[in-house]
């Protein structure tokens, strides 16, 4: 009772602690001229606009003006917010390449995160870069950014000697807001990434341990007129596919396909919106990277289907990563036990409605329906899930979620079925230095038994020079839950770290920015055999440049594993260390990662030690060329090395592959990666080209193949497996 009291205490304090900050204010008036988006700033209603000028350091420094000043206007009329911005810098820019959405940190940019709810936990991402290239996202959690929402805007840049002109027009009904009789406020913040001489600046101050994009942070942005309606939102992407494809183990013939189906966006309300999917197709979605796997149990590989991606976070924010009672790629993706491996299910429709009710509530429903398959013995599935969250004091919120997945065999009466009900309480202080969640989730199947739930609470403090991370989680033995990711069941487990960040001065501070140092450690506990199956110690530093590289070292590494279960520590099918053997080994490992503003940089990491009852050796290394602005070229290659005494197996482990990222011009973009994998005998090709003729309308060339990396039970080194080409139409319609 104790210990609870003193939890209650702690969390408490954390949200009477709040601190209250002063907020930059800029006034947005109507425009009173045409605004065309052309670069140029020659309207008067652009000289009459207020200026959010004064551009602050968030990095190397948060105590200085910014070296290149940003100059930030805004104004509106009755369909469009308009944004412009005079960026300050010499006609010499880095950017990745000419593609949309490119990759965080990696070009100059110029952009704005906006809050019209004012709740500094969801929000609008809207960037561009001097080449004209745009990304757009959605803001979750304060500072996480989903960049796969795609909407239509406007942007245009002018470049001159020495300053860039960025003019950009979002139509309202892109946003999601709420007009108040009076009194109309959002937060907004103006954001520079000038990779030239290395600095971030905001208008709106924001700490350095702080990302740029957390909206906690932001200003104010007062309407003098009330914003004007958004209007009907409704949207309907139609597509076609074409595509042929080949078994080669099988001996099946070519088989060729045709499929149209599509997606419609309904705006209900301003803030609430729905999404309906016909018979969806994802074949321009790019495939799985590979890995080499020297774990016990499954990897977890993102998400990459747009149409599950927005709004995500309402859906899959529930628990920890690892204890997580939704996760969309259960969805369409199934694991046959015909051929034991992961297999794409065919999704029938589905829908989901997300968003916003009001400022404090925001609800989420979806329901999707997948087909059977005889031939791979998987039943057809209905899967629904319902999330509610209602934002408490500043910036937490309390959450609820329902899932609820029910397959459908042909010949049966009844169906098999899987449900997960929880809470989650999310704590966020408005300053950003408190963040913490306690949830319990329960699972309910037909055979009822102890131990069906999982909990978990998390408290973290984020300071300038000081760091503390710290969760304890419980799984018990019975916990389901068939449509999240929960790779391991029956544990009880403690994980945290510490770290105390150095800031250097004098001529020290020219070269490195700052030196974190401090424990880190991750203990399981079994509650089954009641006994420490797991656990790892280390002390780590990291070495954060000025010129961007990063060095980090991870000293004095102790794990230990008990093994409840036979394990081959190279994953190679050899001989398998008995169950109920423990092992303990010590490691060292180091990453450092190099300038990533110039041509050619690259990133490293190295293993070297003892690896249960053996030795390890690893390197993996992503090496990268900027042919600037066309796009990257990059190599990834990992190579492991596993000793282990006999009769156990010994193994080389090579994962290698070229990779290209091209854009030859602003519509029309190239993508191939071939990867060379030993661990599973395997060769992978896949190849994307992508014509964007429309704004957010697409034709997609996809091709892949699969080869055997090495001789193999009568096939041959390169000999084919299988390969597949796509083409696919979209089309973007609004109504």
């Amino acid at each position: 009772m104790k210990k609870i009291c003193v939890v209650c205490c702690v969390f408490f304090s954390v949200l009477v602690q709040i601190a209250s900050a002063q907020s930059l204010i800029i006034s947005i008036k109507k425009s009173i001229d045409e605004i065309e988006i052309d670069g140029e700033l020659s309207e008067s209603s652009w000289k009459e606009a207020a200026i959010a000028g004064s551009f602050r350091q968030n990095f190397p420094y948060d105590t200085a003006v910014a070296q290149m000043q940003t100059e930030a206007r805004v104004t509106f009329d009755d369909k469009n917010l308009y944004i412009s911005a005079i960026c300050y810098q010499p006609r010499k820019y880095i950017v990745q390449s000419l593609k949309r959405d490119f990759q965080n940190g990696s070009s100059d940019i110029f952009f704005v995160t906006i809050d019209p709810f004012r709740d500094r936990l969801n929000g609008f991402y809207f960037a561009v870069s001097p080449y004209n290239i745009q990304k757009e996202g959605l803001i979750f959690n304060g500072n996480d950014l989903s960049a796969s929402w795609d909407n239509k805007w406007k942007s245009a840049v002018k470049n001159y000697e020495d300053h860039w002109v960025v003019e950009i027009a979002i139509p309202f009904k892109t946003l999601r807001y709420k007009i108040r009789p009076d009194n109309n406020s959002w937060n907004i913040n103006f954001c520079r990434n000038n990779l030239l001489i290395n600095e971030r600046s905001t208008w709106a101050p924001v700490p350095r341990n702080f990302s740029p994009l957390n909206i906690a942070f932001n200003g104010r942005m007062d309407w003098e007129n009330d914003p004007p309606p958004p209007g009907t939102n409704i949207a309907v992407i139609p597509y076609v596919t074409s595509s042929g494809s080949k078994d080669y183990l099988k001996g099946t013939p070519t088989l060729k396909d045709l499929q149209f189906g599509g997606d419609a966006k309904i705006g209900i309300t301003p803030s609430l919106n729905l999404d309906v999917t016909v018979n969806p197709d994802f074949a321009q979605v790019e495939v799985d990277r590979q890995i080499t796997n020297l774990s016990r149990f499954e990897l977890f590989f993102p998400e990459r289907r747009q149409f599950f991606i927005e709004n995500s976070d309402l859906f899959g924010d529930f628990g920890l990563s690892d204890i997580n009672p939704f996760f969309s790629r259960r969805i369409g993706l199934s694991r046959s036990p015909v051929i034991n491996q992961t297999v794409k299910v065919p999704i029938i429709a589905g829908a989901r409605l997300s968003g916003r009710l009001n400022k404090d509530w925001r609800i989420g429903l979806m329901n999707m329906q997948t087909a059977e398959s005889e031939e791979l013995r998987l039943p057809a599935s209905n899967f629904t899930v319902t999330a509610l969250q209602r934002r408490l004091f500043t910036r937490s919120n309390l959450g609820f979620i329902f899932v609820n997945k029910n397959d459908l065999y042909t010949g049966k009466d009844t169906s098999v079925y899987n449900r997960v009900v929880g809470s989650d309480f999310t704590l966020a202080s408005e300053n950003g230095k408190w963040n913490g969640k306690i949830f319990y989730h329960h699972s309910i199947t037909p055979i009822q038994a102890d131990q069906q739930f999982s909990s978990a609470a998390r408290l973290n403090y984020n300071s300038l020079r000081f760091n503390f991370q710290n969760s304890t989680s419980y799984v018990g033995r019975n916990y389901r839950a068939d449509v999240g990711f929960v790779p391991r069941r029956g544990f009880l487990r403690n994980e945290g770290n510490i770290g105390f960040t150095i800031f250097p001065k004098g001529n020290l501070a020219q070269k490195i920015n700052s030196i974190r140092i401090g424990p880190d450690w991750d203990v399981f506990y079994g509650t089954t055999r009641k006994i420490i199956t797991d656990w790892d110690a280390s002390i780590s530093a990291r070495v954060h440049f000025q010129n961007s590289a990063n060095f980090n070292i991870s000293l004095f590494r102790n794990d230990f594993t008990y093994l409840t279960a036979p394990f081959d520590p190279t994953n190679s099918g050899g001989l398998q260390l008995p169950a109920g053997t423990s092992y303990q080994y010590r490691s060292t490992r180091v990453w450092f990662s190099s300038n990533q503003r110039t041509n050619f940089y690259y990133n490293l990491q190295a293993r070297i030690g003892q690896y249960f009852n053996g030795n390890i050796y690893s390197v993996q290394t992503t090496a990268n060329y900027r042919l600037q602005p066309i796009g990257i070229i990059s190599l990834d290659a990992n190579y492991t090395r596993i000793n282990l005494p006999s009769p156990y197996n010994s193994a080389d482990l090579l994962l290698i592959g070229p990779r290209f990222d091209l854009s030859f011009s602003r519509n029309v973009f190239f993508s191939t990666f071939l990867q060379y994998n030993n661990q599973i005998n395997n060769v992978n090709l896949n190849a994307r080209l992508q014509w964007r003729y429309k704004p957010v309308s697409d034709f997609f060339l996809v091709y892949t193949d699969n080869y055997f990396a090495m001789d193999d039970n009568g096939y041959h080194a390169f000999q084919s497996k299988n390969r597949a080409i796509v083409a696919k139409f979209t089309y973007w319609l609004n109504l």
